[in-house]
């Protein structure tokens, strides 16, 4: 489940989002100042900030601004009323990621949330390593560490696991897992797709019999959820 902190000082519009994201399947946070923001902003456990420039105690455009001179690199979408080209440029070269003015549709929010999302997951999976829940992933060294456990991968369950990061959230078939992967000259069963999330759980999963990130999609595949 992908974690959102709203950084919004009106109450009737982070009700609304809150509604809006829960039901599409977001874990939601939510701060009425830009000083409550901030600290929880830091804390690095969201996955997307949608932050109101117009906030009382610190405004919008300074929480931005502090995040990033904290190497902070969650991505930020700007919401604000002021609809010039110069705000919405502002906030971009501030470090902003996306922008929206109000009145927006919550469904266009939704879209690009979910776009920056798959944009941030895929560049997370280019890097050498990725935290999945409690777990590192070092593809350099074809490891998953876990505390003081660690655990090798081979070169498939690799490659599996990397088409699965770059496709968050989307269900994948297993026949899809087997062309991608294995390829049409060394077509096995679907059982062999079956073995290799098996074994990826017992190694990034907090409780295997009970997953949160490698989810089975009944009669069809799998997804992953960050």
């Amino acid at each position: 489940m992908s974690r959102i902190l709203i950084i919004e000082d009106e109450r009737e519009m982070v009700v609304g989002l809150r509604d809006a994201f829960e039901h599409h399947g977001f874990d939601v946070r939510s701060a009425r100042d830009g000083d409550v923001g901030l600290t929880l902003a830091l804390t690095g456990e969201a996955d997307v900030i949608i932050l109101d420039v117009m906030l009382p105690k610190r405004d919008g455009t300074e929480v931005c601004r502090e995040l990033r001179a904290r190497n902070v690199e969650t991505p930020i979408i700007m919401v604000t009323a002021l609809g010039e080209e110069a705000d919405r440029v502002a906030g971009l070269e501030i470090g902003a990621d996306d922008y929206v003015t109000k009145p927006f549709s919550t469904r266009e929010l939704l879209a690009r949330t979910d776009a920056i999302l798959r944009r941030h997951n895929r560049a997370e999976h280019h890097r050498d390593q990725v935290r999945i829940g409690e777990v590192t992933v070092d593809f350099t060294q074809y490891m998953i560490v876990h505390g003081t456990e660690r655990h090798a991968l081979t070169d498939r369950e690799v490659q599996v696991l990397r088409l699965f990061l770059d496709h968050p959230h989307e269900v994948i078939s297993r026949d899809r897992l087997l062309s991608d992967v294995w390829g049409y000259d060394a077509y096995p069963s679907t059982r062999t797709v079956d073995t290799f999330v098996y074994r990826l759980r017992q190694m990034i999963e907090p409780d295997p019999e009970r997953p949160a990130h490698l989810l089975m999609v009944r009669g069809v595949g799998y997804k992953f959820v960050p």
